[in-house]
């Protein structure tokens, strides 16, 4: 794993893909770390520097360990995450526990400073991407579903191993986590079609499957990335009148 740093609140993310639109990178960085505990800020920055890099600020010290140790080299939008603690906390900590010193607000991070996780130290003046201007809870620094704009499909649909026999109509909703989600809400006009090109910006899409009465399966690589995509979609209006529903499907 090489060098972490010292264990803090905030870890610093890279290898990010540079592709990612930052609406879509903070919910998902959202979904796939909330597991860990409560997210104080998320942020993620739009200079040329700092793509492909995230800071994640967690209420615990210890979720953040939890974080790092578990999802160091997690597969995230076809790119293996690389995770340390940043060299210092964010302002967001500093001022909740009384320590805060203001920062030199002109003074930008170096493009080779620690493998850029000194934004910490230096943080740009824009507010919305300072840890310590941002402020609100994780949820709230995310914008709902419906203002995501639309991604375009990666290149290829990543391919999993033949998927296994859809779940019956009849009470398919599930409370433990699965890989293939269950979709209801779906108003006549959507196609199989649609309905993948509105999954398959998440990394892990397989394959979605209609079911008759407004209903479909979407299947993912795995629970995690099912999750993300749950995470971001769910309440997402396919139409005026019509909120995509999901649910993890129930488990054989």
């Amino acid at each position: 794993m090489g060098d972490v740093g010292v264990i803090n609140h905030t870890i610093y993310v890279s290898n990010l893909n540079e592709k990612i639109k930052k609406p879509l990178l903070k919910k998902s960085l959202h979904s796939v770390f909330s597991q860990f505990g409560k997210i104080v800020d998320i942020v993620a920055c739009r200079g040329l520097k700092l793509k492909g890099q995230a800071w994640v600020v967690f209420a615990e010290k210890s979720m953040a360990t939890n974080a790092l140790r578990q999802m160091q080299g997690f597969p995230f939008f076809e790119k293996k995450m690389r995770i340390q603690f940043a060299k210092s906390e964010s302002d967001v900590v500093t001022k909740k526990a009384g320590t805060y010193v203001p920062r030199d607000k002109r003074k930008l991070p170096s493009a080779d400073a620690s493998n850029g996780n000194g934004l910490h130290q230096a943080a740009p003046a824009p507010a919305a991407t300072t840890p310590g201007a941002a402020g609100a809870a994780g949820a709230a620094a995310v914008p709902p579903a419906s203002a995501l704009p639309p991604v375009p499909p990666p290149a290829a649909v990543v391919a999993g191993a033949p998927p296994p026999a859809v779940p019956q109509p009849a009470g398919p909703i599930g409370d433990v986590p699965h890989n293939i989600l269950y979709a209801t809400g779906l108003p006549p006009e959507i196609t199989q079609v649609m309905l993948s090109k509105l999954f398959e910006q998440y990394p892990g899409f397989s394959e979605a499957r209609m079911a008759p009465g407004g209903q479909a399966f979407i299947e993912f690589a795995d629970q995690m990335q099912a999750g993300i995509a749950l995470n971001a979609l769910n309440g997402f209006k396919l139409s005026a009148t019509n909120p995509l529903q999901l649910a993890f499907a129930r488990k054989a």
